[in-house]
């Protein structure tokens, strides 16, 4: 019979995931103005944040010795596409100083051909990111750790400008710390006196223009006052020169196997930084925009288009920044129309004023990057973290320093580790067990009058013994978990309650499984109390219920587990006494 004409179309697991995919990427048209007034604000909001990033653009380009070209179109390109993918509707990207920072040591390895390609894999590692979901996950990295990169980055900004402000030759070959001292050291200053007055009064007008006014573009109206001012009074400083636009074509420079092997770390470093960089920056957004709320996943796979397509036009890898995301959520922007709009007036300064940017001195582009590099170094914040306890600054002063004395990677391992660490310290310390009071809760049968009080407690708490668990029972207090409890002796049945324990996971199962075996061998009897769902599947995969421990030893409620252990120890030796037991924890009538 053939099937009939309005019945569904039966589909394949991969198309319906391919098609889930496309749904997913695809823009919407609810992610742009509905009213006049809204695209007005928009394109107002994009015009102003264009100004702000064009002298960014250009100095992010040249510091990572790629060119002011490269930057700017990467700025033009990944600010225009990740806007139309991406999950933020307020989010700005393009070149920026952590993305800077990560290149600088692969251009001078591998050369400035294999920066497009580089781009291109980081943005299909992130693609692949955000298409399976992952964007949540990138959000687990702790404060500390975050804000020590961030103030990291922020000291390799500002030391790798010291050339340009000096006029000095920087090695490349060596630590930024032992680069920025030599410099300092054989600097000729009396070549140097220009080009540092044009960074330090590009810095003084932009920090006053932005205490008068924060959305005015004052990095902008100093990089253009430098560049007038210097060719009207004749200063002699290095300039941009001709940026010539011939070589962003479309096509890649596909290197060797072998070369393309060696990119392949430094591009699981650039998708790992773009991934967190842009997360945080839209998490800023956020909370400077009424009304807007970023789609973490939609967000990665619209920074990974960014990157593939800034690497086909010859840029480099690209995230959102923060800096230009906070003027345009300053500048009143609500959709993402603001940031396309931006990458269009980038666009046309490309198109009708390179000649002019040709102009502008190096040493004030170094100062527009020296100035984004003290805002980057948030004093409040370091300060706060400093005081908030031991933990977290530790976590912090090590993710810095790692990041200036080795690289980003490193710096990010070392600060996850040591928070990891800290806290699961800090878990195994609110994790154990607690011997419990249960004296009121079974009456005296009256059996052991010929026995005195003192002889009465003693031989009780040695002949049943109830703990309780609480906390996390994990790998990190497994081991202690079973020395305390295997160090009891002479007691008959014990008693386990399960109520308080939030997590238990294979090692800590592991461990409480060679407890009850222990206690089984010696004759002790083990009772399992108030067992959540969730933790007998883990237990029943260590053998749990078992020949130490059968069905019948678990009980839902304390009264019954008591009852049993009363039965369990009269049997074991002797009439059955009343239980009394030692404890100070107040919640010992919890199950």
């Amino acid at each position: 019979m053939a099937p009939r004409a309005d019945a569904p179309v039966a589909r394949s697991p991969l198309r319906a995931a391919m098609l889930a995919l496309v749904e997913r990427t695809r823009p919407r048209r609810s992610d742009y103005p509905r009213t006049r007034d809204g695209w007005t604000g928009d394109l107002l909001a994009g015009l102003t944040v264009g100004i702000v990033a064009l002298p960014l653009a250009l100095g992010f380009g040249i510091g990572a010795g790629l060119g002011a070209g490269a930057g700017l179109v990467t700025a033009i390109v990944a600010g225009i596409v990740a806007a139309v993918f991406g999950g933020s509707n307020v989010q700005v990207s393009g070149p920026t100083g952590a993305m800077t920072v990560v290149l600088v040591p692969v251009v001078a390895e591998q050369g400035t051909s294999a920066i497009p390609l580089l781009a291109v894999l980081a943005g299909l590692l992130v693609l692949v990111a955000g298409w399976a979901g992952l964007g949540r996950a990138v959000t687990l990295i702790p404060w500390p750790v975050v804000e020590g990169f961030t103030l990291g980055i922020a000291a390799i900004i500002f030391l790798q400008q010291l050339p340009l402000v000096l006029d000095a030759r920087h090695a490349t070959d060596t630590g930024i710390l032992p680069a920025s001292w030599h410099i300092l050291r054989s600097a000729d200053w009396s070549n140097s006196v220009a080009p540092l007055v044009v960074a330090l009064a590009v810095i003084v007008v932009m920090h006053v223009s932005r205490q008068a006014r924060p959305t005015f573009p004052g990095s902008l109206v100093a990089v253009i006052g430098a560049a007038v001012a210097c060719v009207a009074f004749n200063i002699d400083v290095g300039t941009i020169g001709s940026v010539s636009l011939d070589s962003f074509t479309p096509g890649l420079d596909l290197p060797g196997l072998r070369a393309f092997e060696n990119l392949l770390p430094s591009a699981g470093v650039i998708a790992l930084l773009a991934s967190l960089e842009s997360l945080l920056s839209a998490r800023v957004a956020d909370g400077m925009s009424a009304g807007t709320a970023t789609d973490p996943d939609r967000e990665l796979v619209g920074q990974g288009l960014a990157n593939i397509a800034s690497g086909l036009v010859g840029g480099m890898p690209a995230t959102g920044a923060i800096a230009r995301t906070a003027v345009n959520a300053r500048a009143g922007a609500h959709t993402r129309a603001a940031a396309i709009f931006h990458g269009i007036v980038l666009l046309a300064v490309m198109l009708a004023a390179m000649p002019l940017v040709a102009h502008i001195p190096y040493a004030a582009l170094a100062g527009v990057l020296m100035m984004t590099a003290f805002r980057m170094a948030d004093v409040a914040t370091a300060r706060a973290l400093l005081r908030s306890g031991r933990a977290d600054a530790l976590v912090f002063v090590a993710t810095a320093a790692t990041t200036v004395l080795f690289d980003l990677v490193h710096a990010v391992e070392i600060g996850v580790v040591i928070a990891a660490a800290v806290a699961l310290r800090a878990s195994a310390r609110a994790s154990g067990v607690r011997e419990q009071d249960v004296s009121a809760r079974l009456p005296a049968d009256g059996a052991d009058d010929h026995v005195d009080d003192a002889e009465l407690e003693q031989l009780l708490n040695e002949h049943i013994v109830v703990y309780r668990l609480q906390g996390a029972l994990f790998f990190g207090v497994a081991q202690h978990f079973l020395e305390e409890l295997t160090s009891l002796d002479a007691a008959r049945v014990v008693v386990l309650r399960f109520g308080q324990l939030d997590v238990l996971d294979a090692s800590g199962a592991h461990a409480l499984a060679e407890t009850v075996t222990e206690f089984d061998r010696r004759g002790i009897t083990t009772l399992l109390c108030g067992v959540r769902p969730q933790h007998r599947r883990v237990l029943a995969a260590v053998g749990l219920p078992g020949p130490a421990v059968p069905p019948s030893r678990f009980f839902d409620d304390l009264d019954r587990a008591l009852a049993d252990a009363r039965r369990l120890a009269a049997d074991a030796g002797g009439a059955a006494r009343p239980v009394i037991e030692r404890s100070n924890d107040p919640e010992a009538g919890k199950s």
